[in-house]
């Protein structure tokens, strides 16, 4: 049970019978359907690695036209053909209440909702009025950006709708900004809704956070680390030949020595050893809240003098100047810079708006 912008929501844990329960719970397959021969050769080679959960691209969202936008509902029939011939169950994203109905018409064991979808509360409702009355899981991916309240909406109107076998997919997130990543992880978002929601199975989908294979195995480490019940990899027959997303895709092999080179914690270790430091910790939270407190009675003492003297909040000099002072004081205390720059940045905010409240009073 747990509460969730205001609901309180109790889930039904998503296993699949034959399908042992220890992290991580595993979801691969290609990006996208593309033959029956590939959809067949790639389930085969991942069956034989022990693979229990098909994924498949039936439709797929393209940012531009003219792209491979899925086989559509032909596919669907080899996924019925993966479960017949591997025992494997199957599951594909849904993004319309027409791919809702031919899922579930062909038997489809899971689905899930792709980021860009999350996006839009009208189809988010869509597919949770077409999934009324069904009892199969459904994963929800974050929405492109990162809102964390948009995230949620999304649970909100499918538990609503009855569906009461839900997760989350941590797919990251778009940024402007061009990174080491296609998508920044921004952790701190999908914790938080673990937060908000302790009983929520947790995915981590490595291969649209990290948009190369290489960081699939680092990042899968990374989610393992964070206590994440089960990643969703794309895997391929033939990877640099794929259709879409091929240099996002790893061959079953390689899959399987990503899984095998996993090292997965121990969850149920009690936490008593922990206590001084964790003490230390509080003990520490209370003297950073007291100075910040402390700067920001200094940050409203400032703004009356602005204020008396007819002076501008926004000093720019001045601001670059504390930036580049206190970055290179944190990383002479071993310190990472972009992290410094974030929090000098949120106090300063937060100062300009203590200051402001006195210029307008």
């Amino acid at each position: 049970m747990g509460d969730i912008g205001g609901i309180i929501m109790n889930l039904q844990p998503i296993t699949f019978p034959g399908v042992e329960n220890k992290r991580p719970m595993l979801i691969a397959g290609p990006c996208s359907a593309e033959t029956e021969g590939q959809v067949l050769a790639t389930a085969r080679e991942l069956a034989e690695k022990g693979v229990k959960i098909f994924r498949a691209g039936i439709w797929k969202p393209r940012t531009k036209p003219g792209g491979f936008e899925g086989i559509g509902s032909e596919g669907l029939s080899w996924l019925k053909r993966v479960k017949e011939e591997t025992g494997m169950f199957v599951g594909t994203e849904v993004a319309t209440e027409r791919h809702v109905f031919e899922a579930l018409k062909y038997g489809v064991d899971l689905v899930w909702i792709g980021a860009r979808t999350t996006a839009n509360p009208f189809a988010v409702q869509e597919i949770a009025d077409a999934l009324r009355g069904s009892d199969i899981p459904v994963l929800i991916k974050n929405p492109v950006n990162p809102d964390l309240e948009l995230w949620v909406g999304a649970f909100e109107r499918l538990y609503n709708a009855g569906i009461t076998k839900l997760g989350a997919i941590h797919r990251g997130f778009s940024s402007a900004d061009k990174k080491i990543y296609r998508n920044q992880p921004q952790w701190h978002l999908p914790i938080e809704l673990k937060r908000r929601y302790p009983d929520m199975p947790m995915f981590c989908d490595p291969s649209h956070i990290g948009g190369k294979r290489e960081f699939i195995a680092p990042l899968s480490q990374q989610a393992m680390d964070l206590n994440f019940e089960g990643l969703i990899i794309e895997s391929h027959c033939n990877p640099d030949c794929a259709w879409s997303d091929k240099d996002q895709q790893v061959t079953p092999e390689v899959l399987d020595q990503i899984i095998k080179g996993l090292h997965i914690r121990d969850t149920n270790q009690t936490t008593e050893d922990l206590f001084d430091l964790r003490r230390q910790i509080d003990e520490l939270d209370n003297e950073l809240l007291e100075l910040l407190a402390k700067r920001m009675r200094v940050s409203q003492e400032i703004g009356q003098y602005k204020k008396e003297h007819e002076m501008t909040v926004l000093q720019t000099s001045r601001y670059d100047d504390i930036l580049t002072k206190r970055i290179a004081q944190a990383k002479g205390l071993g310190m990472d810079a972009e992290f410094m720059k974030v929090i000098l940045e949120a106090i300063h905010e937060e100062s300009i708006r203590k200051q402001m409240e006195i210029l307008n009073k």
